[in-house]
């Protein structure tokens, strides 16, 4: 014969449990407040005010009767007027939420699970209306407890706890929201996305049915951020995302792609009827102004598309075909909506970037990564002043790759700046092992506030000033006009190491006198394409020729780039031009081995 569980009976003094023996259901010890241990301060605990305190009440549920009974506390934690609104499960079921997927008597009563004896625990959330079904106001509860089978096996006793958990569910409700959707649009984040699309990329092949993968970027968003600031460029995107998202379809999805982008899955859509929908959706954001904090700002988008599953099986593939085709949107200049086309330039290109990707992220961990140095030369003596360090790649098999091969890829990647570690590491390395060597050294925008690149050279510099002396740092000229007050600063924490700066293909950006004046470098190096063809070129000479006595006038060292014969060699030098460089004086040699080894001849391939 299955007996009553050990209860908690609150009847009688509303402070009391009375604990009964689980075997017999006799009882064997009764709590009051005068038998709690009392506080330092000697007053009495109250077991109300206890789980009041932490928005808890306890229960006991006979479901043969259906009675209820409570600790005294209940009331004023479910907030209910009336105790008796709560003194049945029937009572208590009518206070809640219709909406709640399930209740403690759907959980309890219906469940499939057997009673060993030991009881069977449960736990669920649930909405609790307090003032009846028709009160928007309303609670989430927590209800932990553990039935027990009478003697036909079926639940006969519950007892538990239930607990407000109202600003645990916010949270947990925004956790589960930040899961699928982005908090700026309100639309799907980049993870659901490509679950929609996958769904939809299924779907299509199944019923053998097209549909369009597009990205949408809002035109000159950097403009907007640059004269309204990011809460204002932040409005903008929110306003683009809800407008796209009116005038679609409701069946299709929206979510955030990136930064600037929108990722948009159009179901059941021909390649012509992509053309009327992005049409549609690049009227809707151009015609009229977003209402900002900062007044009316204007905006507009362009987009690329893909039609799938033509084009791409995969939802990574179709974002990199859309990628593709937003890529030659750009290239051509202008602001509309493209469809991906096969390109047999633009894949045999993209195979090439993955296997140089490949082959870089492999030297890198296999300290394959190489320095080639470059002999520069006074441009009126022919001696060797100093060498550039460049960076080489050693494939597997033993060639070399340049760094013009693999540079600008490893920036798109954000993997510069452990080649430009790499590459001061081994230029130090080679300064400490030749005391009579100076090198120049090539950093890249992306590294000069890498703390890691500059701890290392502040580091050599406190132990061996001399060596650093002996170094040259290497920046572009569009990389240091990018945001001029940083690359002031550089130059500024470059010197006071004792190292010196020089700007890179000087004459393929825009630097202004002023700006030239601002940064204070040490060294202007001639931009090679002016100088490739000098001795044939009036317009060339000219230019070259100005750029030369700009930096005479600013106290510069000038060293031009790409020297290949005698007769611009001679030009150079006649306009007070300080240094040579280029193949005329000699190729790059690969240091091979350790860095006191000497530098050997490598071609480069």
């Amino acid at each position: 014969m299955r007996t009553r569980p050990q209860a908690l009976d609150c009847s009688g003094d509303p402070n009391a449990l009375v604990i009964a023996d689980d075997r017999t259901a006799t009882p064997i010890a009764t709590v009051r407040p005068g038998r709690l241990a009392p506080r330092p301060d000697g007053t009495a605990i109250s077991l109300s005010d206890v789980l009041n305190s932490v928005g808890e009440a306890v229960y006991e549920w006979d479901l043969a009767t259906d009675r209820i009974r409570w600790s005294n506390n209940a009331p004023d934690v479910l907030e209910v007027r009336e105790p008796g609104q709560i003194a049945t499960g029937t009572g208590f079921g009518l206070l809640l939420d219709p909406d709640n997927l399930t209740n403690r008597h759907e959980t309890v009563c219906r469940s499939a699970a057997q009673d060993d004896g030991a009881g069977r625990s449960y736990q669920l959330q649930y909405r609790f209306l307090p003032g009846g079904r028709d009160s928007a106001v309303g609670l989430w509860i927590e209800d932990t407890g553990r039935w027990f089978a009478g003697d036909d096996g079926r639940p006969r006793w519950a007892h538990g706890v239930v607990r407000v958990i109202n600003d645990r569910h916010e949270h947990e409700e925004r956790l589960a929201f930040l899961a699928r959707y982005d908090p700026l649009t309100g639309q799907f984040n980049r993870t659901r996305l490509l679950e929609a699309l996958g769904a939809s990329l299924n779907h299509a092949k199944r019923y053998q049915s097209y549909l369009v993968f597009m990205l949408a970027a809002i035109d000159n968003l950097s403009v907007i951020n640059d004269a309204y600031g990011f809460d204002v460029a932040d409005e903008v995107i929110g306003g683009v995302a809800r407008r796209v998202r009116t005038s679609m379809r409701g069946g299709d999805a929206l979510g955030r792609y990136s930064g600037n982008k929108l990722g948009l899955v159009l179901n059941n859509c021909s390649e012509q009827e992509a053309h009327v929908a992005a049409e549609r959706f690049m009227r809707e954001v151009r015609d009229e102004t977003f209402d900002t904090a900062a007044g009316p700002v204007s905006a507009s988008v362009s987009l690329a598309g893909v039609l799938l599953p033509r084009f791409a099986v995969t939802p990574h593939d179709a974002m990199l075909r859309a990628q593709e085709a937003f890529g030659e949107l750009r290239r051509r200049r202008r602001s509309g909506f493209v469809l991906f086309e096969p390109s047999s330039r633009r894949e045999a290109a993209r195979r090439k970037n993955i296997a140089t990707a490949d082959q870089l992220v492999s030297a890198l961990a296999e300290e394959r990564l190489s320095l080639a140095l470059h002999p520069v030369v006074d441009a009126k003596t022919r001696e060797v002043t100093h060498h550039e360090a460049l960076s080489r790649l050693v494939r597997e098999d033993g060639t070399v790759m340049a760094a013009s091969e693999f540079i600008n890829l490893a920036e798109r990647l954000g993997l510069v700046r452990p080649i430009d570690l790499r590459s001061l590491n081994l230029s130090l390395d080679y300064l400490g092992a030749h005391p009579d060597a100076k090198l120049s050294v090539n950093v890249s925008a992306h590294t000069i506030a890498d703390p890691e690149w500059f701890t290392m050279l502040a580091e050599t510099a406190t132990r061996d000033r001399s060596l650093v002396k002996r170094l040259t740092i290497e920046i572009t000229e569009t990389a240091a006009i990018r945001d001029v007050v940083e690359t002031r600063d550089f130059v500024a924490s470059m010197h006071d190491l004792g190292v010196r700066v020089a700007i890179d293909d000087f004459g393929a950006g825009y630097t202004s006198f002023v700006n030239l004046k601002n940064l204070r470098a040490d060294v202007l190096k001639i931009d090679g394409a002016f100088i490739r063809g000098l001795s044939q070129s009036p317009e060339d000479q000219m230019f070259v020729k100005t750029l030369a006595d700009l930096g005479s006038h600013f106290g510069l060292e000038t060293v031009a780039e790409w020297v290949t014969d005698e007769a611009s060699a001679d030009l150079l030098a006649s306009w007070g031009v300080t240094a040579l460089q280029g193949y005329l004086f000699g190729e790059p040699q690969l240091i091979e081995g350790p860095a006191n080894a000497a530098p050997l001849l490598a071609k480069v391939g």
